[in-house]
C-alpha cells in the first residue's frame, strides 16, 4: 500500500471544479505533523510543484499558474488535505500527486525521502 493516498479526480469541462484528497493509511505518516505538497505531471512535461501547506495551516504556497484557482486546505482531525481547484483549465490536465516528509513549504520543494501517493488522474476537456 502507498503511504499516501490521493482521491477527487475527474473529467471535467473547462470552468469547471474539483476537489482533491490527500489521506496517509500507513501507519508511522502522521500526516498531521508533516508539511505536504501537491505536484502534477502532465504529458510530456516534467513534474511540478502546484501548491504546499504546512503541518499547521499557517503557511501555504502556490504555483503561479494556479494562484487565484488554486486551494489548499487540511483537517487535521481527519488527517486530511485538500486540494480545491476551480476555474480549471485544459492545461490543468494531469496526474496529480499528494507528497509528504520533507517536503518545503513555502517553495513547493521534495527532497530525497519524501514519500508520495500514486496519483489521481484530473482531465480537463470540452
Amino acid at each position: 500500500q502507498p503511504p499516501l493516498v490521493e482521491s477527487g479526480g475527474d473529467v471535467v469541462q473547462p470552468g469547471g471544479s474539483l476537489r482533491l484528497s490527500c489521506v496517509a493509511p500507513a501507519i508511522g505518516i502522521i500526516l498531521e505533523n508533516l508539511n505536504v505538497g501537491w505536484f502534477r505531471h502532465a504529458p510530456g512535461k516534467e513534474r511540478e510543484g502546484v501548491s504546499c501547506i504546512s503541518s499547521g495551516g499557517a503557511t501555504t504556497d502556490y504555483a503561479d499558474a494556479v494562484k487565484g484557482r488554486f486551494t489548499v486546505s487540511r483537517d487535521n482531525a481527519k488527517s486530511t488535505v485538500y486540494l480545491t481547484m476551480n476555474n480549471l483549465k485544459m492545461e490543468d490536465t494531469a496526474v496529480y500527486y499528494c507528497a509528504a516528509r520533507f517536503v518545503r513549504c513555502p517553495g513547493i520543494g521534495y527532497m530525497s525521502g519524501t514519500d508520495w501517493g500514486k496519483g489521481t488522474l484530473v482531465t480537463v476537456s470540452s
